[in-house]
């Protein structure tokens, strides 16, 4: 008997190279949400501005969701978001 959820799953088609890519990719993302919830923690012991918080929150949440959206076999999104993230952590961890 065919399990129906793994028989309507398609084959991916990606190489090596795309995987790799996009694990850096994905792992890039996480790094920025990462500093994200660390600029949480940091606000909530700080006299922050809630309006601060929320948006941090923001910003998280829709690291979050085009994590979820990209796709190995978009090879320029994930070149465009692993370049992109980097420059984001660089700025959300330069310290001075």
């Amino acid at each position: 008997m065919t399990d129906p959820v793994i028989g309507s799953l398609r084959p991916y088609t990606w190489d090596s190279e795309q995987s790799v890519a996009y694990e850096a990719a994905i792992e890039a993302i996480g790094a920025v949400v990462g500093a994200y919830s660390a600029l949480i923690a940091e606000a909530g012991n700080l006299p922050a501005s809630q309006d601060e918080i929320a948006e941090y929150r923001r910003l998280r949440t829709a690291c979050q969701e085009e994590r979820k959206a990209l796709r190995a076999e978009d090879t320029e999104n994930v070149a465009r978001v692993r370049a992109a993230y980097a420059a984001r952590l660089r700025e959300l961890t330069q310290t001075g």
